[in-house]
């Protein structure tokens, strides 16, 4: 469910604001029931009208994005800076991206025009596996990588427990490879958790999103996900949400 407002903006017929006036003014039926508060969620059943017209609803599109490192996760920047769809100059659909990856973090980013696949894949009930390699200063203790595995408390609560590997250490550098695989989506949550056991994070990629690869990638390249692939992820979510509210 996605609030009427942007619905309307991501159909390209104004902005979000401008949809907002819309609505108020009595221009915006759902359903052939207009529609003037701005709190009404609507999903991609339910049938949209702005002055009488029906909204085209865009064929769904689903694309693997190798982020790289000095990007903006966002579809653009008040600042000028590059952003992740700036890499789809041929895509005619409104791709956003599904989540976020920081703007000095590399690795694999989802994008697509689907809002209800991004709300399945985003929601923390759903605890999709994201796997990251972190470059980090010092070479930690086993004793500190295991409170990242218990869960480590930050300003914004306790994270969930994670699974952590040391992968590689450079006493000459004190410089460590560490692989950090969690399941949640905050904001600069690994490097928050490096930094709680003292080690700053120098360089961060996320090299797998549940069962998807960067494979055959290069940074800056991109591949459009197969049915089969959609259909996977989508099954993923729903069935780690099932067995969490059957435990």
């Amino acid at each position: 469910m996605e609030r009427l407002q942007k619905v309307i903006a991501r159909a390209g017929i104004s902005s979000r604001r401008k949809a907002e006036e819309l609505i108020k003014e009595g221009r915006v039926k759902v359903n052939g029931k207009v529609v003037t508060e701005l709190g009404v969620k609507v999903s991609p059943s339910d049938k949209v009208e702005v002055n009488e017209i029906p909204l085209e609803k865009e064929v769904p599109v689903y694309f693997l994005l190798y982020k790289p490192r000095g990007v903006i996760s966002s579809v653009s920047d008040e600042k000028g800076r590059k952003v992740v769809t700036d890499f789809f100059p041929a895509i005619k659909e409104r791709i956003f991206p599904v989540g976020r990856l920081d703007y000095d973090t590399s690795g694999l980013l989802l994008l697509t025009n689907d809002g209800e696949f991004a709300n399945l894949l985003m929601h923390p009930k759903n605890e999709i596996e994201k796997v990251y390699v972190a470059k980090v200063k010092g070479l930690p203790l086993r004793e500190n990588l295991k409170k990242l595995e218990k869960g480590i408390r930050l300003e914004d609560g306790k994270t969930a427990p994670a699974k952590v590997k040391l992968l590689s250490t450079d006493k000459k550098k004190q410089t460590s490879i560490v692989e950090i695989i969690i399941h949640e989506g905050r904001n600069r949550q690994v490097r928050r958790m490096f930094e709680a056991i003292g080690h700053e994070v120098l360089k961060l990629k996320r090299e797998r999103y549940g069962f998807l690869t960067l494979t055959g990638l290069r940074a800056g390249e991109a591949r459009e996900l197969t049915t089969h692939e959609v259909k996977q992820i989508r099954a993923l979510a729903l069935d780690v949400s099932k067995r969490q509210k059957n435990s």
